[in-house]
């Protein structure tokens, strides 16, 4: 979630560093090839899923590897399929199964793959990278998995987007009042716009496609603004740890794709329990 207290620069880009008009072709674009995908042939957007997630546990390999951290790049990616695949063949016990095999992996390929020098450091951020994003990012599978998984996955997308473009625009007209010094352009002004975005687009993805009630949408809409904002800051603060700006540059006017994961894997478990509950 970017926010600002200001409009956009002479260059077209906004103050928050953000290129919006590529921002929103590439938004449009993951849009769209989402909603095609969980309406015609789940297991393509599964795929897809793979794909992205795969692409951020690359992202944050290179990342640690700026710092001469050592992460085992082959294992982390089977596992992250692995995951994904076992949560929606296999339901939670496949799930939590695989990532408990693969945290041994992981520790077995460091163990042979670099000397015993940096094995705990190595090792921590490992572990760390299997769970952050791939075991919960491997929820997606769960969500999608019923027969109204796609309703479920529409509804988990749109209340994290919602919280990002409320957010970005409430950010931009109204804010004024620092949220946090580890992301300083999020406002409070910009988190309430999260919250009024998420609670309306939640209440009335839940009435019209799970046939809901207008307090259980406005719920997982609050949950999500306060995750997601969350999801944000936790990404900054890996980021300031590590010294770097971006964590990639794959999408125009978003950065890599970490930078857009990192709202959705920390929003994804809370709502699919919500749902779960619910429905």
């Amino acid at each position: 979630m970017e926010e600002s207290t200001a409009g956009t620069s002479p260059s077209g880009g906004s103050r928050t560093g953000r290129n919006l008009p590529a921002a929103i072709a590439v938004g449009a674009a993951l849009g769209a090839s989402v909603i095609v995908s969980i309406y015609t042939v789940k297991e393509i957007f599964l795929l897809v899923v793979v794909a992205a997630v795969g692409v951020g546990v690359m992202e944050l390999v290179k990342a640690f590897g700026t710092r001469g951290i050592v992460v085992p790049l082959a294992p982390a990616l089977v596992g992250t399929a692995g995951m994904l695949a076992g949560a929606y063949w296999g339901g939670a016990v496949s799930l939590v199964g695989t990532f408990a095999v693969f945290v041994f992996v992981m520790l077995i390929w460091r163990m042979f793959s670099s000397g015993t020098d940096g094995y705990v450091r190595d090792a921590t951020a490992s572990v760390f990278t299997l769970v952050y994003p791939a075991l919960l990012a491997g929820f997606i599978g769960l969500l999608l998995s019923p027969q109204d998984g796609a309703d479920r996955v529409l509804i988990f997308i749109a209340v994290t987007v919602a919280s990002d473009i409320g957010g970005y625009f409430a950010g931009v007209l109204f804010g004024r009042h620092k949220m946090s010094i580890i992301s300083p352009k999020k406002t409070w002004e910009g988190f309430a716009g999260s919250v009024l975005a998420c609670v309306g687009v939640g209440a009335w993805l839940v009435i019209w496609r799970m046939d809901g009630e207008f307090w259980q949408g406005a719920l997982i809409g609050v949950l999500a603004a306060a995750l997601a904002t969350i999801g944000d800051l936790i990404e900054s603060m890996i980021k300031r740890d590590l010294g770097i700006k971006d964590l990639g540059t794959i999408l125009p006017g978003h950065g890599g794709l970490m930078d857009r994961l990192d709202s959705l894997v920390t929003t994804l478990v809370p709502i699919w329990l919500l749902l779960a509950l619910f429905f």
